[in-house]
C-alpha cells in the first residue's frame, strides 16, 4: 500500500507540474521534494511509466519555466548530495530518483533545438539559491555542475564504492578530501587491489552511468553537418582536465570491462539461478568507453598551424584517449587482451547441455573498443600481433561477421569486423600466426576442412555472401593478397 500511495503522489505531482498555468517557484521545496523524496519508486521503469513522453513534450511547450526549474532543482539536489558524499539513506534515495528523472527528461530537451543550449547557459541567481557550492563555481553552467556531481557520486563511500580500509581519519567529510584513485572499482590496469563486489554499489553505478550516457547522446539529435561543426560539450567536459575524476573513472571502466567473466566458476545454468548484477554495468561501461573515445577534440593536422589560438587550445585534449594511448606495461596488455578474448569467445563456448552457459550480447561494442584501442595505442597492436592470442580475436570476429551477414541492421558490425581484418592482415606477424593449425569447431556456414587459420580466413572470405557489398571496393581481395 505504501508504495502504491507514493507512486500515486508522484503521479499527481507530475500532473500538477504540467497543468499549472503559473510558474512554480523554485523556493517551493515541499512541491519539488515530491519528485525525489521517499517516493517508493522501485526503479527507473517506474519513473518512465509515471512520466509519459507526451506530457514531457507538453511541459516543454506549454510550461517551459516549470521544466527549467525541475531540471535546475534536480541538479541542485545532486550537487548537495555530492558535497556531503551522499552519506545517508535519504540522500541516496533522492539521488537515485533525481538521476532517473533526468535520464527520462533529457532526450526530450535534446530533440528541441531551442532547448539544447539550456544546460550550458549561465544560472541566474545561482549564487543566492545555493546551487553552486564549490568555490568559484558561480559561473558554472548547469551541465558542468551536473557532470561534476555525477563524477563525485561515482566515488562516494557506501554508495558506489566500499569504504577504504586504510588507517587514518575515519572517512572524508567532503569530496575534495577524497582521493578517488584509491576507490577504483576493480583490479587491473594501474590498480592491484581487488575491492569487494557489492551488488547494490553496481546498481547505483549503473544508474549514474546511464544518466552520463544520456547526457552524451545529444549528438544523436543533430544532423551530420551539425555534429561535425558542434563538438559534444558534454563529452569534452567529462574527458577534460576539469574533471578531477577522469583518470580513476577511465581506469574503473576499463578494469570492469576487461575483468568481467560471464561464466564464473563454470557451473551449468548458474545464470538462471543467480542474478548477474555485473553484466549490465559492463555493458554500459563499454558503451561509455566507446562514446568517449570516439570524440577526438584535437584540430586536424592541416589546420593546426592556422588554429593555434586559445580557442582551439580549449578543445585539444581528450584525457580518455590520452590515458588509453599511454598504457604500456606488458601485464596490462595481457590483462586487456585476456578480457577481449574471454568476452568475444563467449558465444562460441559449446557445452553438452543446451543453454547451460551464459551468453553476453555486447560483442559489437567490444569490437569497436578493440578497434579504438589498436588505433590509439600502437604498442598494444604490436603486442596483439606477436601474441598467439591474436587468433582468439580472429575466430570470434569471423563468427560475428558470419552471424550478421543476413541482417541489414547490423551492417555497422560488418564494417568494424572488416576493418579489424584489414588492420591485422597488414602486419607480417599476423600472417605468421595464421600458419597455426585450425582445430576448433565454430558454428559457421563453411565447409568442414583440415588446415590452418589462413585456410579458415580464405575459405570464409570466399564462401560468405557477407562480402558481396565489399567486392566492388576490393576489400576482401586486399585481405587475401596481404596473406600471401
Amino acid at each position: 500500500m505504501g508504495n502504491t500511495d507514493s507512486k500515486l503522489n508522484f503521479r499527481k505531482a507530475v500532473i500538477q507540474l504540467t497543468t499549472k498555468t503559473q510558474p512554480i517557484e523554485a523556493r517551493d521545496e515541499a512541491f519539488w521534494e515530491q519528485f525525489w523524496g521517499e517516493s517508493g519508486l522501485q526503479g527507473a521503469q517506474d519513473v518512465f511509466a509515471l512520466v509519459p513522453a507526451a506530457e514531457i513534450r507538453a511541459l516543454r511547450e506549454e510550461a517551459p519555466s516549470n521544466l527549467a526549474t525541475l531540471c535546475y532543482k534536480a541538479v541542485e539536489r545532486l550537487v548537495r548530495a555530492a558535497d556531503s558524499l551522499c552519506n545517508t539513506a535519504i540522500q541516496q534515495t533522492a539521488v537515485l530518483n533525481c538521476v532517473r528523472l533526468l535520464t527520462r527528461i533529457l532526450p526530450y530537451i535534446f530533440e528541441d533545438s531551442d532547448w539544447r543550449g539550456f544546460f550550458w547557459s549561465s544560472l541566474p541567481g545561482a549564487a543566492e539559491d545555493g546551487a553552486s557550492t564549490n568555490g568559484g563555481a558561480q559561473t558554472e553552467s548547469l551541465a558542468q555542475s551536473l557532470i561534476t556531481a555525477l563524477c563525485d557520486l561515482l566515488f562516494c563511500p557506501d554508495f558506489t564504492v566500499s569504504c577504504s580500509k586504510k588507517s587514518g581519519p575515519e572517512r572524508p567529510e567532503e569530496p575534495w578530501s577524497l582521493d578517488s584513485c584509491e576507490y577504483i572499482w576493480a583490479a587491473g590496469v594501474g590498480f592491484a587491489h581487488s575491492p569487494p563486489c557489492v551488488p547494490q554499489h553496481d546498481q547505483n553505478r549503473l544508474e549514474l552511468l546511464k544518466l552520463l550516457l544520456t547526457c552524451f547522446s545529444q549528438t544523436m539529435y543533430l544532423t551530420a553537418q551539425e555534429a561535425h561543426q558542434q563538438p559534444n560539450k558534454w563529452i569534452h567536459f567529462f574527458t577534460s582536465a576539469d574533471n578531477r575524476h577522469a583518470l580513476p573513472l577511465f581506469t574503473s571502466l576499463l578494469n570492469v570491462v576487461c575483468g568481467y567473466d560471464p561464466v564464473g566458476y563454470g557451473l551449468p545454468f548458474n545464470h538462471l539461478l543467480f542474478a548477474d548484477h555485473r553484466e549490465p554495468l559492463v555493458e554500459v561501461a563499454l558503451q561509455l568507453l566507446v562514446v568517449t573515445l570516439d570524440h577526438d577534440f584535437r584540430p586536424p593536422q592541416n589546420n593546426s598551424a592556422g588554429n593555434s589560438g586559445p580557442e582551439s587550445e580549449a578543445w585539444c585534449e581528450n584525457l580518455f584517449i590520452n590515458y588509453l594511448s599511454r598504457v604500456h606495461r606488458e601485464e596490462d596488455f595481457s590483462f586487456i587482451l585476456r578480457g577481449f578474448t574471454r568476452l568475444l569467445n563467449n558465444p562460441l563456448v559449446r557445452t553438452y547441455l543446451p543453454h547451460s552457459a551464459k551468453r553476453i550480447a555486447c560483442h559489437q561494442e567490444l569490437l569497436v573498443f578493440f578497434w579504438k584501442l589498436c588505433d590509439y595505442n600502437k604498442k598494444f597492436l604490436f603486442y596483439v600481433l606477436k601474441s598467439s592470442e591474436v587468433l582468439e580475436i580472429l575466430v570470434p570476429t569471423l563468427y560475428h561477421l558470419n552471424d550478421a551477414r543476413a541482417d541489414q541492421s547490423r551492417v555497422g558490425l560488418v564494417h568494424i569486423g572488416v576493418f579489424i581484418l584489414l588492420l591485422l592482415s597488414g602486419e607480417r606477424n599476423f600472417g605468421v600466426r595464421l600458419n597455426k593449425p585450425y582445430s576448433a569447431s565454430v558454428p559457421m556456414d563453411i565447409s568442414i576442412f583440415t588446415g590452418t587459420h589462413a585456410d579458415l580466413l580464405i575459405i570464409f572470405t570466399d564462401a560468405s555472401a557477407i562480402f558481396e557489398q565489399y567486392i566492388r571496393n576490393r576489400c576482401p581481395f586486399d585481405v587475401i593478397h596481404k596473406l600471401y
